[in-house]
């Protein structure tokens, strides 16, 4: 399975993405070298710093006309990469 499972394209990270700083979210056992290599292959840029958070799932519930369904949504981890200056990743070139 791969690294890198989806880059992340919010209002937030689109502005960091002018400076050259991405967002993705990564498999949870990933570390930081391994997410670097993979950004590295994958996009062909050279990454200088990659920052990890873990983020738990929240719980949610939902009200049907019959009963309150409760759940939790998953947990995943996030990693935010900058790249070197001059380089860009662009996620819609293959669209």
């Amino acid at each position: 399975m791969s690294v890198l499972k989806k880059p992340l394209v919010t209002e937030k990270v689109s502005a960091l993405n002018e400076k050259g700083t991405y967002g993705f979210i990564v498999d949870k056992d990933a570390n930081k070298v391994e997410i670097k290599k993979a950004v590295e292959d994958m996009y062909g840029v050279t990454v200088e710093s990659v920052n990890t958070m873990n983020y738990q799932g929240k719980n949610k519930s939902r009200y049907t006309k019959s009963r309150i369904i409760a759940g939790r949504a998953s947990s995943f981890k996030k990693a935010i990469v900058t790249v070197a200056e001059g380089e860009v990743i662009d996620f819609y070139s293959g669209i």
